[in-house]
């Protein structure tokens, strides 16, 4: 679908999507127009608009950021408001305007369709107006802002090309997306991203909020995107938060000098989008690198824990075998000599061998794995990230004791599904669990490392019975 914006001055665009043809902040004041809204901070208009209000055409809808400021709302646009199809703004916004406008609540998504059948979707994101952000979590909405003019949203048009930067930096926005005629599925994966620490954390979330959660965490070298099948195909039963650690997937990757990169770190960072997201209950599938990550957050919030799934993660000394060996030398002596050797883990020819080793049919195995890992791996000063990791990775054998002793003293329901074939985390890692659990139910898959490549299907039907029969949520 055929997408074009058009810059009308200050905050204003049209955005024509098909048919479609939206407005954002309108101001069409002619040039010399002058507005005090405090004293001391008066605003003149310094160019008239390329095309006049009454000439701009029949609008579907106009985006509005906030009423409260005359550069996102001017005299002119604000009279024009009740000649189009409708206004979508804030909460605040629409209650001070009345009739003519219609309130979007944060992550809240209304539909437009026009008279040839052609539907758009607008989602309200949160947002922040001049003023450093802070961080605030609600259970009804996520990651939200607190500043004087909470809710503002700004415009992402269909190509994501990002628009509200220019009307109040910095904005993150409402979303104006080309949708099918139908309604959005139940099953639809939405891609979001919070401030957390000064760093832009991204994950993934599908499913109904108010369903059982589980919280995916990723391993190494991959990213939330090892989930990209896996959340669709649960997400009409489950509700499912998925996200990006610093220095992977589309998450902030700060170097090694200005983030510590650390499990305990990466932790903290999971537990505050948890505390933003408003999570109370939650199962955990924990993978590789998210195994440790996990852990840490489950021996700390207990309670919160519903049910665990262990899918190559691991919690036993069984389990770190001769894969580990220049890892172990590596934690014992950390030189650039013991380092050498662990670049070779990095390399495209290593991602491909965690992706193929131990699967049944190279055939089922995509391509599109090492095409979006291995970029990332390739980006200036991530290896160096990445060792950092393996050094820190020392830092889980000595607390295997203390995740054992919360196994055997809290008892979480917990689903093993184990590749079998994996040599990083072998089968070997896979047993002890049955040592210190009562409620476990254990499956061991014939694939490899990543077995939602191989056996996604058959995982997340698991994952559906067990849940239903043990999740307390």
């Amino acid at each position: 679908m055929d997408t074009k914006v058009t810059y009308l001055g200050g905050a204003t665009f049209l955005i024509e999507v098909g048919d479609m043809r939206l407005l954002t902040d309108p101001g069409f004041d002619p040039e010399g127009t002058e507005k005090s809204e405090v004293p001391g901070h008066d605003l003149k208009k310094v160019m008239s608009p390329p095309v006049a209000a009454e000439d701009i055409g029949p609008i579907d809808a106009a985006l509005l950021s906030h009423q409260q400021h005359y550069d996102n709302l001017d005299n002119t646009g604000r009279a024009m408001l009740p000649q189009w199809g409708k206004v979508i703004t804030t909460p605040e916004s629409a209650e001070a305007l009345g009739d003519v406008a219609e309130s979007l609540e944060t992550w809240e998504i209304t539909a437009l369709t026009n008279d040839a059948g052609q539907t758009i979707r607008i989602t309200g994101t949160p947002a922040v107006h001049s003023e450093t952000p802070k961080r605030v979590g609600t259970k009804e909405n996520g990651m939200i802002f607190s500043n004087r003019c909470r809710g503002t949203l700004a415009v992402v048009a269909a190509a994501l090309l990002t628009l509200g930067a220019l009307s109040c930096a910095p904005t993150p926005a409402v979303v104006a997306e080309s949708a099918p005629q139908t309604e959005a599925s139940s099953r639809e994966v939405k891609y979001r991203s919070v401030e957390i620490d000064g760093l832009d954390i991204f994950y993934r979330e599908a499913g109904p909020a108010d369903a059982p959660t589980i919280l995916l965490l990723h391993g190494f070298p991959t990213s939330s995107h090892m989930f990209r099948e896996l959340m669709p195909a649960l997400a009409d039963e489950f509700h499912m938060v998925a996200p990006d650690y610093p220095g992977f997937g589309n998450s902030s990757m700060p170097l090694v000098d200005e983030f510590d990169y650390t499990f305990d770190r990466l932790a903290e960072v999971v537990e505050t989008l948890i505390d933003g997201l408003g999570l109370e209950k939650y199962s955990i599938y924990l993978m590789d690198y998210g195994a440790p990550v996990g852990f840490r957050i489950a021996t700390r919030h207990p309670e919160r824990v519903d049910t665990l799934i262990v899918q190559n993660g691991n919690a036993y000394d069984e389990g770190l075998l001769e894969f580990w060996d220049p890892i172990k030398a590596y934690w014992a002596d950390r030189t650039s000599e013991n380092a050498e050797p662990l670049r070779g883990l990095l390399t495209l020819d290593a991602t491909k061998w965690q992706y193929t080793t131990g699967v049944r049919d190279l055939e089922t195995i995509s391509p599109d794995n090492w095409g979006h890992v291995q970029p990332l791996l390739d980006r200036p000063g991530n290896q160096e990230i990445q060792l950092a990791l393996f050094y820190d990775y020392g830092s889980n054998p000595p607390l295997y004791p203390s995740w054992q002793e919360y196994f055997r003293t809290y008892q979480p329901p917990t689903l093993v599904v184990w590749g079998q074939n994996d040599p990083i985390f072998p089968a070997e890692g896979a047993h002890p669990y049955k040592d210190d659990l009562e409620n476990l139910e254990f499956h061991l898959l014939d694939t490899g490392h990543f077995a939602l490549e191989e056996d996604g299907e058959t995982i997340a039907e698991l994952i559906r019975q067990f849940l239903r029969a043990n999740s307390s949520s």
